[in-house]
């Protein structure tokens, strides 16, 4: 098929100057301009053979009529110009669901090798089509224009919905669309493109879902994991288990504010999906050509499941432990004898399914009977991450099941819980998909690895020869910031859109004997901080689009210059979608430096906006403060300030604001050097880090951290003269939760020449600078001592202990400033 139309085609062009070649998203495989144009109207024909086909043509009518203002007339032949939807079963196409488009005098072409690939040749199409002349928001200067209303009505989901009603002016009936010629041969490189969607932490209707799936569908991604049950709420409908939505479903309070939080909502907060809305989904995701992953979570993340049927916990009398600010309504209940509650804030929590009573399995095979049932396709996501075995250890069941399955140790307990559940799920003909940690204790047969903890898990599953989905937290994990500072509560990291598009599914470490088990890549939302849906379509785009064209375009081919280019005419399309994109794309990049010349620090930026202006305050009151100075080229810093900066629009509007809070001490701005490097997913600003003047006021949500997975913190701070100085004090991270320690000691060594220290002190007292943060300072203290070079030494924890998330695995240590008086 690609083959026949680029023959086609090649009528069409000519030395002669082309077309400019359209912004597309994904960019395709192969993509020729010709001269000229095909112009699509009311009297085009819309020519479709079979029944799936006409399907896919008459979601092309549906965007016509949505965005234009005019249906197509549909024919199964047609001899005049026309759109074409046609499937060519019999070609083989280089890669499963190719297609082929063809844009001539004649009309459009759209060939499909299957009937997904030819759905995928009509979201090409649609991104072809030129903008409304009209976008609703502008709708009513529309001359000669047809008014309709548009609702989108409420789901039908166990929770509160708002139906939202948009205005859509419609272009007149003779509208004419231009469109350019061309010829495209496309196919995806990787068979699974996936997109996940948390609806535990924060519960969606299944009007957003669809919303959801229609976002996926553009991009041409093709699964949807919907991650239904964890700690903060199950959300789908178990007939057999009535109590897993009457009880489970619903928390009676979460935190406030990011975790620990500052407090409790109290208000009662849940929802799920009926059996009924499932089949919904599945059905609509299908009519999408994407198919849809349950992840049931088992043994860990198991608190909403234990809530509901306390005995698959090894110690059902036990109260549930609510790590921070548990509500008034939880303390009621168990204070009325209800000791197992929905956890109401996030983290790791140690209370999971008990692994040596056969009433687990039994209920988790019921339930599976009837999710296997529900969802028609091939896998099923069973969890098996950050399961604490500190239960498991004390459990007699437990014990006895080690025993007498000849297990020796809590790890290989874990595998044989997964094993069996494994066993089971492939009886039905389903397959299991389990996060990176099923692979301790020995991985189970015919298990798919989702490897979230970087790509080493996943490199040894697939020299395993086991099916491998790469979902990396950086840069994948999209409830990371995509703005720096974040410019909205996030869980922390940062993932900007030229990381993603960074990304590379395939390890380059892994022998290319093994590349065929990397089945492809995924994208986590995880929600614990986005409470509506425009929040969640705020934290996917544009990154979705990066990572589309990741997992879609040969990796030759993939120019980040090239999609840097073709952004705009994606925003612009997500505008006309009513999508809520997030533009920090454009936002204000800083650029500290030490500036050794003038004794102080430099501050620069930069930005993607077209022609903007930068303007500053200094000695800002509050972040309020309306900036006033035109920036130039920096700004020194040689003392304590505060700054504030905004970047305007050429009409002067603001687009983006930032904030910094310099503190001065003798170690800021002078020379710092580190004995080993932090790791790439922490770096901060390197040593500059920790004399920047600035440290986290937002917790693990700090950009500015450096972190050290297993190894110790040894940092040189060169004064530039010898000083007098009496203590050093280092910012530090106590969020045991994320397997991040302090140090078991911090050490004060001087020098005067820089190569022979003496020690003149240690420290670990650890306080807290903030009551809602886990950060704080350990400050050493010593006599007044002469000293030009200060060596600061943190050791490591080392490795967590038993009971603790990621008990057994090195600790990490985290610093984001050194400071010296």
């Amino acid at each position: 098929m690609i083959r026949c139309l680029l023959a086609a085609f090649s009528l069409l062009l000519s030395s002669a100057l082309l077309a400019q070649t359209p912004a597309l998203v994904p960019q395709p495989v192969d993509l020729r301009m010709g001269r000229g144009t095909f112009t699509l109207s009311p009297a085009t024909m819309l020519v479709a053979r079979d029944a799936e086909e006409a399907r896919i043509a008459a979601l092309f009518n549906d965007y016509l009529q949505r965005y234009y203002g005019f249906r197509l007339k549909t024919a199964k032949e047609a001899s005049s110009p026309a759109v074409r939807f046609v499937t060519r079963r019999f070609i083989k196409a280089p890669d499963k669901d190719g297609y082929g488009l063809l844009i001539d005098g004649q009309g459009v072409r759209v060939e499909g090798d299957t009937y997904p690939g030819l759905f995928y040749g009509l979201q090409t199409l649609i991104q072809l089509l030129p903008a409304p002349a009209a976008s609703p928001a502008a709708a009513a200067q529309t001359a000669g224009a047809k008014e309709v209303k548009v609702k989108e009505k409420p789901g039908k989901s166990k929770t509160k919905a708002t139906g939202v009603t948009a205005n859509y002016k419609l272009q007149p009936a003779n509208s004419k669309l231009s469109l350019p010629q061309l010829s495209i041969a496309d196919y995806p490189r990787f068979a699974y493109r996936g997109m996940h969607l948390d609806v535990c932490r924060h519960f969606f209707p299944v009007s957003f879902i669809k919303t959801y799936i229609d976002i996926l569908a553009a991009h041409k991604m093709n699964t949807f994991h919907w991650h239904l049950t964890d700690d903060q709420g199950w959300r789908i409908e178990i007939r057999k288990f009535p109590e897993l939505t009457a009880t489970g479903a619903w928390r009676h309070g979460t935190i406030v504010g990011r975790y620990p939080g500052t407090g409790n909502d109290n208000l009662r907060y849940g929802g799920y999906y009926s059996q009924e809305e499932v089949r919904e989904v599945i059905r609509y995701a299908r009519e999408r050509y994407i198919s849809v992953i349950p992840e049931i979570e088992m043994p860990g993340h198991a608190s909403a499941a234990i809530a509901a049927y306390p005995y698959l916990s090894c110690f059902p009398a036990e109260p549930t432990q609510i790590a921070s600010w548990p509500s008034e309504g939880s303390k009621r209940a168990q204070a009325a004898g209800k000791p197992k509650q929905v956890q109401e804030t996030w983290g790791v929590i140690y209370d999971i399914m008990c692994a040596g009573k056969d009433s687990t399995f039994q209920f988790l095979e019921a339930v599976l009977d009837e999710v296997l049932s529900l969802f028609p396709d091939r896998y099923v996501h069973i969890g098996g991450d950050e399961a604490p075995k500190s239960n498991w250890k004390r459990c007699p069941h437990c014990q006895a099941r080690m025993k007498a399955e000849g297990l020796k140790d809590e790890h290989e307990l874990q595998s044989y819980f997964i094993r069996r559940i494994d066993n089971y799920v492939s009886s039905k003909g389903k397959q299991i998909i389990g996060w990176d940690e099923i692979l301790e204790g020995g991985l189970s047969p015919n298990a798919i690895v989702m490897s979230w903890q970087g790509q080493r898990g996943g490199a040894e599953a697939a020299k395993q020869r086991h099916g491998v989905v790469m979902s990396p937290t950086q840069p994948v994990y999209f409830d990371y910031a995509q703005a720096k500072p974040d410019d909205s509560l996030v869980w922390g990291g940062y993932n900007p859109v030229d990381s993603v598009y960074a990304f590379e599914p395939v390890p380059r470490t892994l022998d290319s004997a093994f590349h065929r088990y990397i089945l492809g890549g995924q994208a986590n939302v995880w929600t614990e901080y986005m409470t509506n849906p425009a929040k969640v379509e705020y934290m996917i785009l544009p990154r979705l689009a990066a990572l589309s064209e990741v997992l879609w375009t040969p990796k030759e081919k993939r120019n980040w210059p090239s999609f840097e280019q073709r952004l705009p005419r994606l925003f612009a399309r997500y505008d006309r979608m009513h999508w809520t994109a997030s533009r920090a794309y454009y936002n204000l990049q800083p650029d500290l430096q030490r500036d050794s010349m003038n004794g102080g620090l430099m501050l620069r930026f930069r930005t993607r906006l077209a022609n903007p202006t930068i303007v500053y305050t200094r000695n800002a009151v509050n972040q309020n403060t309306v900036p006033l100075q035109t920036y130039r080229d920096g700004i020194l810093v040689r003392q304590s300030d505060s700054i504030t900066v905004a970047l305007l629009t050429p009409d002067r509007k603001q687009v983006h604001r930032l904030a910094f809070n310099f503190q001065f001490n003798k170690a800021t701005a002078h020379k710092a050097t580190l004995v080993g490097s932090p790791s790439r997913n922490y770096p901060g600003l390197g040593a500059l880090s920790l004399v920047n003047g600035i440290k986290s006021a937002k917790g693990l949500a700090s950009t500015d951290w450096l972190g050290f997975l297993g190894g110790d913190i040894d940092a040189t701070i060169d004064l530039d003269r010898t000083q007098s100085i009496s203590t050093v004090a280092l910012h530090t991270l106590d969020q045991n939760g994320s397997w991040i320690y302090l140090p078991q000691s911090v050490e004060i060594q001087v020098s005067d020449d820089g190569q022979n220290f003496r020690t003149v002190g240690t420290g670990q007292t650890f306080v807290k600078d903030d009551p809602n943060l886990t950060q704080g300072w350990i400050t050493v203290g010593f006599p007044p001592t002469a000293a030009r070079y200060v060596r600061v030494f943190a050791r490591n924890y080392g490795i967590i202990p038993e009971g603790q998330p990621g008990a057994g695995t090195k600790a990490w240590i985290f610093a984001d400033e050194i400071r010296i008086d």
